[in-house]
C-alpha cells in the first residue's frame, strides 16, 4: 500500500464512529445470535465450508446484520457488492448481475450481492433478482428490519435462508463495551478511561439490544468527558497516570475520561421508541396488549398501552383493541367491562390524546383485573359454523310474524305463548325446532349467577330430538 493509500484509510478511521471501527472481523468475534453463528449452527458452518446460499438476515437495528454481510465478504471465495435498495433501481441490479455472468463464465467465480434494506425494494424490482438467484448466478444477502414474510417476496423467500437475529442482551452489550474499552487499536484503549461499572451496565440496559446505539453512547461519554475531580472518588493511581493520550483516531486527551451514571444516562439520552404503526410492531405489539389483558396481567398491559401510544399509535386503535378484549375475553363473566370499554371508545373519539390515555389506561387495567369468559365467542362462532355448514332451519310457524293481513288464514303465530303473560315471566317452548345447545356459561364472576339460572330455565324448556323440526 502506497503511503497516499496509508494516510487516506487513516483519515477515514478518524471520522469512522466506534461502532463502525469495532465491527468483528471473524465469527469468533462476533456477539450474539448464537442460533445460527455459534460452533456448529447452519450459517457457521456455511461460511467455513464456504457453501453460502441466498439468506434474508431479519432483525432490529443494531444487531449484526452489515457485520454478517462483511464476515459474509471476508469468509467466501466469491466477489462481493454491496448495494442499498433506498439508493439502488433495476438498472444497478441488472449491472449487477451481467457482471456476474460475465465473471462466472469467465473464472468460475461467483458473485454475492448484499442488499441492505432489501424490504424497500418492489415486487419488480425483487422479481429482477429471481432467476438469477434461484440458477446460482448469484448468492443473495438481504438485509431488512421487517419481516421478510410481509415485505419480501414468497418466490425469493423460497430461494432462500431466513436468519432471524434477536436483539442483543445487556450482558452481550457490556461484553462489546468493554472490548471497546480495552482495544487500542479500533477502540478507545489509549483513552485509559475510567468507566464506572454501573454506568456500563446503564447504558447496556438502556440500548434495548442495539450494540451500535450502546457503542455510539459510550464513545460520546468518553471523549465528551473532562478530568475527574478529586470528589469522585477516582482512585490515586488513576489520578497519577493522567498524562496526555492519544485518544480515539483524530483526539487528544489531556487527562483519563471518568464515565459516571450521570455520564452515562447524559451520552444515551432520551431513546427513540422502536415502533412502526404500519409495520410488523405495530401487530406484535397490539397482539401483545390483548394478551396481556386476557391473560390477566394488568402491568403488562399498560407496558405495551405505554409503548403503543409513546410510538405514534392512533388511540382510537387501541380503543378498539380494548373494547374487543372486553367481549371476547371477559362477556358475562363482567359485563361492566364492555360497558368501560364502550366509554373508553368514545372519550378518546371525542377528546384524543393526551387526555384519552387515562380513560384507556383505566379501561385496559379493568379489563386485564376483570374475571374472564370466552363463553359468548365461542357460543356465536359455533352458531355461524352451524348456519354456514349445516341445514337451514325454517322458522318454527309459531315463531312466525303474524302482523300482517292473511298471516292467520297461514297460521302464522299459532299456539304462541307471550312470556309476560306468566307470573314467572317465562313458559315452556321451543324457539328452534332443534336439540341445540351453544351457549355453556362459566362459573367465574357475574356469569356464575347466569350459568345456575340458565340450568333452571332448559330443565323446564321442552327440548325436541335433534333432527325434528317444527314446521
Amino acid at each position: 500500500m502506497d503511503l497516499f493509500a496509508e494516510q487516506r484509510d487513516a483519515a477515514f478511521r478518524r471520522v469512522q464512529p466506534l461502532a463502525v471501527r469495532m465491527r468483528p472481523r471473524s465469527l469468533d468475534e462476533f456477539v450474539g445470535q448464537e442460533h445460527f453463528v455459534g460452533p456448529g449452527k447452519l450459517l457457521r458452518r456455511l461460511l467455513e465450508a464456504d457453501r453460502v446460499t441466498s439468506a434474508i438476515l431479519y432483525g432490529p437495528p443494531g444487531t449484526g446484520k452489515t457485520t454478517l454481510a462483511q464476515l459474509v465478504a471476508a469468509y467466501t471465495k466469491a466477489t462481493f457488492v454491496t448495494l442499498h435498495a433506498a439508493e439502488a433501481g433495476v438498472k444497478d441490479v441488472r449491472e449487477v448481475i451481467d457482471a456476474a455472468h460475465e465473471r462466472l463464465a469467465g473464472s468460475g467465480q461467483r458473485t454475492v450481492l448484499f442488499l441492505d434494506e432489501i424490504h424497500r425494494f418492489n415486487r419488480a424490482q425483487q422479481d429482477v433478482l429471481l432467476r438469477d438467484v434461484e440458477e446460482g448466478t448469484l448468492i443473495l444477502i438481504g438485509a431488512t428490519t421487517e419481516n421478510p414474510f410481509f415485505s419480501v417476496n414468497g418466490p425469493l423467500i423460497s430461494r432462500s435462508q431466513i436468519f432471524e437475529l434477536h436483539p442483543l442482551t445487556p450482558p452481550q452489550i457490556e461484553q462489546l463495551l468493554r472490548r471497546a474499552l480495552d482495544d487500542g487499536e479500533r477502540g478507545l484503549g489509549k483513552c485509559n478511561a475510567i468507566c464506572d461499572d454501573d454506568a456500563l451496565r446503564f447504558i447496556a440496559e438502556r440500548a434495548d439490544g442495539d450494540a451500535r446505539r450502546a457503542l455510539a453512547a459510550l464513545e460520546v461519554a468518553v471523549l465528551s468527558v473532562g478530568a475527574p475531580s478529586a470528589s469522585e472518588g477516582v482512585p490515586e493511581d488513576a489520578a497519577a497516570a493522567r498524562e496526555p493520550v492519544a485518544c480515539a483516531p483524530g483526539s487528544d486527551m489531556g487527562a483519563r475520561p471518568h464515565v459516571t451514571m450521570d455520564i452515562a444516562a447524559e451520552s444515551l439520552q432520551r431513546k427513540a421508541v422502536p415502533y412502526d404503526a404500519a409495520g410488523d410492531t405495530h401487530y406484535d405489539v397490539a397482539s401483545a396488549f390483548i394478551k396481556s389483558m386476557r391473560g390477566s396481567d394488568p402491568d403488562a398491559a399498560l407496558y405495551w398501552l405505554a409503548r403503543m401510544l409513546e410510538g405514534g399509535e392512533d388511540p382510537r386503535f387501541i380503543a378498539r383493541r380494548v373494547a374487543i378484549c372486553a367481549s371476547e375475553d371477559v362477556g358475562n363473566a363482567d359485563p361492566q367491562a364492555a360497558i368501560l370499554a364502550a366509554a373508553a371508545v368514545q372519550i378518546t373519539s371525542a377528546v384524543g390524546l393526551p387526555e384519552c390515555q387515562f380513560a384507556l389506561a383505566q379501561a385496559a387495567v379493568y379489563v386485564a383485573c376483570a374475571p374472564k369468559s370466552n363463553a359468548v365467542t365461542t357460543a356465536i362462532a359455533a352458531a355461524r359454523q352451524d348456519v354456514r355448514e349445516g341445514l337451514t332451519l325454517p322458522v318454527p310457524t309459531h315463531l312466525r310474524d303474524a302482523s300482517y293481513p292473511g298471516a292467520a288464514r297461514l297460521g302464522r303465530g299459532a299456539g304462541y305463548q307471550y312470556p309476560h303473560d306468566d307470573p314467572s315471566g317465562f313458559v315452556d317452548q321451543d324457539y328452534l325446532g332443534v336439540a341445540k345447545t351453544y351457549y355453556n356459561p362459566t362459573n367465574r364472576g357475574d356469569e356464575a349467577r347466569l350459568a345456575a339460572r340458565l340450568r333452571d330455565l332448559r330443565q323446564a324448556r321442552p327440548t325436541p330430538p335433534a333432527d325434528q323440526r317444527k314446521d
